[in-house]
C-alpha cells in the first residue's frame, strides 16, 4: 500500500533542486524526498511557521499604507469642517478618523500573532486578532454615537452651512480614499484568512459611500434646506450603525469557531481521498488568527497494522495540508472499521 503520493514540491516551498544537474542534486532530492516521508508532521514547524509569518507581514503593510490614507483624508476633510461648518461633513471626518484608529489594534495583534506558541498558550496567539475586532466593533460604536449626537445637536439647532464646494470636494475626496482602503484590505484579508482585516475592510468601503452622502447634504444646503445637512449626518449614523452590524457579527463567528460549512464539505473530500480511508467520522475546524486548525476521525480497515494505520494518517494530514486553503496544523485519529457488533469507544459513550 503506498503510504504518501508524490507531492508537488514545487507548489508548496519544498523545492529540492530539480533544475540543478549532476549526481549530487539528485542525491539531495532523494534525501528531501526520504526526509519528508519519515517526517511527515513537518508542515507544522518551519515552513508553517514562514507563511504565518509572511501573512502577518502582509496585513501590517496594508494596515501601514491604509492608516496613511485615511489620516490624509480625515485630516483634509477635518479641515473643510472647521470653516464649513458641516455636520453631515463633521460626522464622516469622525468615521475616517475612527476607521484610521482601527488600524491601531490590528497592529498589534498581528505582531503579537507573530509569536511562537508556548506551554501556556499551545496554540500560539493568533486569536489576538479577534480582540482586535471587538476593539474595532467598540470603535465603530463610538464614531455612530458622535455622529448622530452632533446630527441631533444640528437639527435641533440649525445653523447654515458655508464653502458648499469644499464640502462636496470634501465627500468626494471621502469616497476615493475609503474605497481605495477597502478594496486592499478586504483583497488581502480574504488572501490571508484574517477576518478582523475583511471586516475593517467593510467597514472602510461603508464609509466611502457615506462621504457621497455628504453631497446630497451640500446640495440641499445650496437649495436653500439647510436642514438637509443633519439629516444627512443622521443617515451617516444609520450607515454606521449597519457597518457595526457586519462587523459584529463577523468577530462573533470567530469568537464562536465558526466556519464556512463549505469547508468542511471540502475537507471530507480531500480526506476521502485519501487511500486507505473507508470512511470519513467527525470534521472539526476553527480558526486561531487567520489559520485553520483542524481535527479529524477517520476508519480504517480493522485488520490493518500500526505502522499502516499511522501511515494511512499521515497521508490524509498530508492531503489536508496541501490541499485546504489557509490550514496550518490537522490532527488525524484512526476508528478501526469493518467488524460488526463491536464498539471500540463504549468506555467513552458517557463522555462524549
Amino acid at each position: 500500500m503506498s503510504v504518501e503520493q508524490e507531492p508537488t514540491w514545487g507548489d508548496h516551498g519544498h523545492g529540492h533542486g530539480h533544475g540543478a544537474a549532476g549526481r549530487a542534486a539528485r542525491l539531495r532530492g532523494l534525501l528531501a524526498r526520504a526526509g519528508h516521508a519519515f517526517t511527515p508532521h513537518s508542515h507544522d514547524s518551519a515552513g508553517k511557521t514562514d507563511a504565518a509569518l509572511e501573512s502577518s507581514s502582509r496585513g501590517m503593510r496594508v494596515l501601514a499604507l491604509s492608516f496613511a490614507m485615511l489620516m490624509v483624508t480625515a485630516l483634509a476633510q477635518a479641515v473643510i469642517v472647521a470653516f464649513s461648518g458641516s455636520v453631515a461633513l463633521l460626522g464622516d471626518t469622525l468615521h475616517n478618523f475612527a476607521d484610521a484608529l482601527t488600524a491601531v489594534p490590528l497592529a498589534i495583534a498581528f505582531w503579537v500573532g507573530r509569536r511562537a506558541a508556548t506551554r501556556r498558550f499551545t496554540y500560539g496567539y493568533g486569536r489576538a486578532e479577534d480582540l482586535a475586532g471587538i476593539v474595532i466593533v467598540v470603535i465603530i460604536a463610538a464614531s455612530a454615537a458622535l455622529a448622530g449626537y452632533e446630527a441631533v445637536k444640528r437639527l435641533i439647532d440649525p445653523q447654515d452651512v458655508r464653502a458648499l464646494w469644499w464640502v462636496a470636494a470634501a465627500g468626494v475626496i471621502g469616497f476615493v480614499g475609503n474605497e481605495w482602503v477597502a478594496r486592499y484590505r478586504i483583497k488581502v484579508g480574504r488572501e490571508i484568512g484574517s477576518a478582523a482585516l475583511v471586516a475593517d475592510g467593510l467597514h472602510a468601503r461603508t464609509d466611502g459611500f457615506t462621504s457621497l452622502a455628504v453631497l446630497l447634504g451640500a446640495g440641499g444646503a445650496a437649495l436653500g434646506f439647510p436642514i438637509a445637512d443633519p439629516v444627512i449626518g443622521l443617515l451617516i449614523t444609520v450607515a454606521i450603525c449597519f457597518v457595526l452590524r457586519d462587523a459584529a457579527r463577523e468577530i462573533y463567528h470567530r469568537l464562536m469557531d465558526a466556519v464556512d460549512p463549505a469547508l468542511v464539505d471540502q475537507a471530507e473530500d480531500i480526506i476521502r481521498g485519501a487511500p486507505g480511508v473507508k470512511d470519513v467520522g467527525a470534521v472539526r475546524l476553527r480558526w486561531v488568527g487567520h489559520a485553520l486548525h483542524a481535527e479529524v476521525d477517520i476508519v480504517v480497515s480493522h485488520d490493518e497494522t500500526l505502522v499502516g494505520a499511522h501511515a494511512i494518517a499521515v497521508e490524509a494530514e498530508h492531503r489536508l495540508i496541501h490541499d485546504l486553503p489557509r490550514l496550518r496544523a490537522a490532527t488525524v485519529h484512526t476508528d478501526p472499521g469493518g467488524v460488526e457488533g463491536v464498539d471500540h469507544h463504549a468506555v467513552l459513550a458517557t463522555h462524549r
